[in-house]
């Protein structure tokens, strides 16, 4: 229901996620090289409740200084 490899997000977590337009733009691409990065498994996902991605900050931090996280 949420697609391959994307959890929905649950009021019990606590780390801060990030909006596709605010990631990319921390990354320096646009939102679609995100959404693919997560098909292909280099960075991971949650869905909001109503269906929207959420990208966590530790792992667009990580990519933006050249680190690889998924």
């Amino acid at each position: 229901m949420y697609g391959e490899g994307v959890e929905p997000e649950t009021a019990e977590k606590t780390e801060r996620l990030l909006a596709p337009a605010e990631a990319a733009s921390r990354l320096g691409v646009v939102t679609r090289t995100l959404a693919n990065w997560h098909r292909d498994g280099k960075i991971t996902a949650r869905r909001t409740l109503g269906g929207r991605r959420r990208y966590p900050e530790h792992e667009v931090d990580a990519l933006a200084s050249g680190e690889e996280v998924a």
